[in-house]
């Protein structure tokens, strides 16, 4: 929690001449000690870190939507596909719970779950600096809104919609590809952290 507020409370443009702490905060690469990558125009190199966030959300979105799309209208209520034999295959299913279908008692719960995510998303790309974080942070947002769309579009009602799953790999768990661009932005996040980067550009070292 407390690592979420000190990202969260980042100034939107660091300050590398601050008085304490000054050395423990140092700007990434490509950018100077203001954020704006070393030709004063901080303010458009931040526009375009969120033009990619947003770009990779909508690319995320899409390809589940047509994705699952797809599913629904020839692969559903028919004999699972396999793509490499037992090993993978493509079956659809409706799932009520959380990624990976678990939790199916807490559909609504999930629904508010993810819209909370999307609104801290569209907090954190007003600080946005970095390329790698826009990226990770679209990846989250474009699966957020996919399966969103799920919960309040499809049966058996708004906020408690089933989610279209279909990549069904041996000995695990059926979901799609929003859930796939969620779990490769959390990754890239946690890598991102375990690096010291933050969302505006900045290295900490702790």
């Amino acid at each position: 929690m407390a690592e979420a507020e000190r990202i969260i409370g980042t100034p939107d443009i660091p300050d590398a001449e601050g008085a304490d702490g000054a050395e423990a905060q140092q700007p990434a690469e490509g950018t100077d000690a203001e954020g704006t990558g070393g030709d004063g125009t901080g303010g458009g190199k931040g526009r375009r870190k969120i033009l990619m966030l947003f770009g990779v959300a909508v690319f995320a979105y899409l390809l589940d939507l047509i994705s699952k799309m797809i599913v629904v209208a020839k692969l559903e209520h028919q004999e699972p596909i396999e793509i490499f034999g037992d090993w993978l295959k493509f079956d659809a299913i409706r799932n009520a719970g959380a990624a990976f279908g678990f939790g199916e008692a807490f559909t609504i719960i999930f629904t508010f779950i993810a819209a909370a995510v999307i609104v801290v998303i569209a907090r954190l790309a007003r600080k946005l600096y970095s390329l790698p974080w826009a990226i990770a942070l679209g990846l989250l947002l474009g699966g957020a809104l996919g399966n969103l769309t799920d919960r309040i579009f499809r049966a058996p009602g708004v906020f408690e919609g089933a989610v279209v799953d279909f990549i069904a790999p041996a000995h695990f768990a059926v979901f799609n590809l929003a859930d796939s661009a969620i779990v490769c932005g959390g990754i890239l996040i946690v890598i991102l952290s375990f690096k010291g980067l933050d969302p505006d550009g900045t290295v900490h070292k702790d």
